[in-house]
């Protein structure tokens, strides 16, 4: 029963520190999203185009004409004429553009909304690089230490005249091969963190973790996917741009009838004078020759566009959903494997006894180091395919 409890316990300790780290991360991607230059720059340009589109549905400006003649021979007084005239096009064209620049307006937003997700991926594949190397910083002081042990206690051995200096600097070449390997981690931790920065607009932030905020488990590839049609960016873009297509074709269709005119006319002319007035249209003989067709051209083209990146986006999708389980599989067996095992413990009390030399030691120390720095490798690249499959969901 205390056994059962304890690991009640211990797992509610875990799934507490999962949902904090969460909570951490959640935290540096909004602000990144607030601050992220590109998000700003295009967030302007979104506004910008807004107001462009909509300027192209203004009604042509009025036009104003006057006429006065006075040369010439003729009997009387001289000639004047004065006219004001406003044209438009068929008002259904005024709608149809109303609607066409409203679905534009929402493929802008659609837009802005990929860009985000595509931001906000690269923030946390490179939160999750500092926590890999957060994690080798840590396993890497610590060979440092032992390094430095081995280092004193060979030292300690060849003042004895017990080893010689062979031995001795193999094992100041190991030590400063460890002390190294921290500075060459942390110089590169350092470079994870300017770019972090950069992308939060030149603002500081502070990332010092070292686990991984979820779990490793997944649901199906289908529930994912079927996640990814209704809220991946990207994919509601092609949709988004099919229906700015269909849209257009209406309003060229509707482009087809004649523009209205209108106006008042005044003349006068030997003390007479004349005033009323007048309409007319145009008529839609050539001006839009073709051009429902072209549009139909263009919505027949976004189709099979869209038809052939959504099968590109699936089956990368599926492929790194394969790549995801391989890894995990690979994780667990390393996990597994290394577990449990103190080897490098081992085998330093070993060394310290006297049961083997220095250079089976490093040889045999540097293989469970290895196999360490590969599960540590395998576990971010999960977490980064696993981001990446959730991209829909930033």
């Amino acid at each position: 029963m205390i056994k059962y409890v304890i690991s009640a316990y211990c797992a509610l300790i875990l799934s507490l520190g999962t949902i904090a780290q969460q909570t951490v991360i959640d935290g540096v991607l909004q602000s990144i999203e607030v601050n992220n230059p590109g998000l700003k720059a295009y967030d302007a340009y979104l506004q910008t185009q807004a107001l462009a589109n909509k300027a192209e549905n203004n009604v042509a400006n009025p036009q104003a004409v006057g006429y006065y003649l006075p040369f010439g021979e003729h009997m009387g007084s001289d000639y004047m004429e004065f006219q004001i005239s406003q044209t438009i096009e068929f008002p259904s064209v005024y709608a149809s553009r109303h609607k066409l620049n409203v679905e534009r307006d929402e493929g802008l937003k659609i837009e802005y909304s990929k860009l985000r997700q595509e931001v906000l991926l690269k923030a946390q594949s490179l939160l999750y690089e500092l926590i890999y190397l957060q994690q080798q910083k840590q396993f890497a002081e610590k060979r440092m230490v032992q390094g430095d042990t081995i280092l004193q206690q060979t030292q300690t051995l060849y003042d004895k005249g017990q080893i010689g200096i062979l031995e001795l600097n193999k094992a100041k070449v190991a030590w400063l091969q460890s002390q190294f390997a921290v500075e060459e981690i942390e110089t590169e931790r350092q470079a994870n963190q300017m770019a972090l920065q950069g992308m939060n607009g030149g603002n500081t932030l502070s990332f010092e973790s070292s686990s991984y905020p979820t779990s490793l488990h997944l649901p199906s590839v289908d529930s994912i996917w079927q996640q990814r049609l209704y809220s991946d960016a990207e994919l509601l873009v092609l949709q988004k741009d099919r229906e700015v297509a269909e849209q257009n074709i209406k309003l060229e269709k509707n482009k087809m009838l004649p523009d209205l005119s209108a106006g008042y006319n005044y003349q006068g002319v030997a003390g007479s004078n004349y005033s009323g007035i007048y309409a007319g249209l145009s008529i839609p003989l050539w001006g839009n020759r073709a051009k429902v067709k072209t549009a139909k051209a263009e919505l027949q083209q976004h189709e099979q566009q869209a038809r052939a990146r959504t099968f590109e986006i699936e089956n990368q999708f599926r492929t790194d959903y394969q790549r995801y389980e391989l890894l995990l599989k690979k994780f667990t067996e390393y996990e597994q494997s290394l577990n449990g095992l103190e080897s490098e413990a081992l085998l330093l009390k070993s060394y310290e006894l006297g049961e083997i030399a220095f250079l089976d030691y490093f040889r045999e120390v540097q293989f469970y180091r290895e196999a360490i720095d590969t599960k540590l490798s395998i576990e971010k690249e999960m977490h980064q395919l696993r981001a990446k499959l959730f991209k829909h969901q930033l």
